[in-house]
């Protein structure tokens, strides 16, 4: 599923680590093979990108979003 989402980029510390964003409303999603551009702690964005039902991960903190662009805010 295709989805747009505006939020707040975290690292997470779940085991080796993750990259997370974290939307206005509160909803986390694990980012997918996240670009280097977008590995930065508190950036905001705008991200586009695929849901991935059929990825699972050792952090399991929300759904996986793999990243086809972004804007940064």
């Amino acid at each position: 599923m295709s989805i747009t989402v505006k939020g707040t980029v975290e690292r997470k510390e779940m085991g080796a680590g993750t990259w997370a964003l974290v939307t206005d409303k509160g909803e986390t999603y694990e980012l997918k093979d996240a670009p280097s551009d977008l590995q930065k702690s508190g950036l905001k964005v705008k991200v586009e990108g695929e849901v991935r039902d059929d990825v699972m991960t050792f952090a399991m903190i929300g759904p996986v979003l793999e990243v086809k662009s972004f804007k940064k805010m």
